[in-house]
């Protein structure tokens, strides 16, 4: 028999196409049966391919066909549709829960407004400017009897710049943080 010929091994596993012409559907038909756990497949040893045993392919065939004629194929749609929506409620209830207690914490000043903490940095951030642009001038004033007047203004201005370029580099950065 041409069935038999076709066989993928001495254990009678028989490949999808064969499974699909002796019930009269498509290839793919058969994987899509597969894929849905209706047919159940055989993978001889733990190796090579995986086939079906014909009976057992037969008997869940049929039990697919006679639940599908019963409507319970409906049925296991709509539980599994049911399932998922109940999971959808769940995810949802604890989002809120979790926003509810965000809006608690917010209420109860563990958060502060946005608007006040950006109040509060850029003071802070002019007041810190400010100090480290009077850096240089209070360190040449401490070491003034100690080097010439003119090597002073020149470490006063090469210090300035540095200063100067160190607080531009910080706030390109801090602009990039911020978007």
């Amino acid at each position: 028999m041409d069935v038999i010929n076709t066989a993928i091994n001495d254990n009678q596993l028989y490949k999808a196409d064969v499974i699909a012409r002796l019930f009269n559907v498509t290839t793919r038909r058969i994987q899509q049966l597969t894929q849905d756990g209706v047919l159940p497949t055989v993978k001889p040893g733990g190796r090579g391919r995986r086939g079906y045993e014909l009976v057992p392919t037969i008997q869940a065939y049929v039990q697919h066909l006679s639940d599908k004629a019963k409507g319970k194929a409906a049925n296991k749609d709509e539980e599994e549709l049911k399932k998922q929506k109940l999971q959808a409620e769940i995810k949802l209830k604890n989002s809120q829960y979790e926003l509810h207690q965000l809006k608690n914490d917010i209420a109860n000043g563990k958060y502060l407004p946005l608007a006040d903490v950006r109040e509060d940095y850029q003071l802070f951030f002019t007041t810190f400017k400010k100090f480290a642009q009077a850096m240089p001038a209070r360190l040449i004033t401490q070491v003034a009897g100690y080097v010439e007047p003119a090597e002073a203004r020149a470490l006063e201005k090469s210090l300035n710049i540095e200063v100067a370029s160190m607080l531009r580099t910080f706030v390109v950065a801090a602009q990039g943080d911020d978007g």
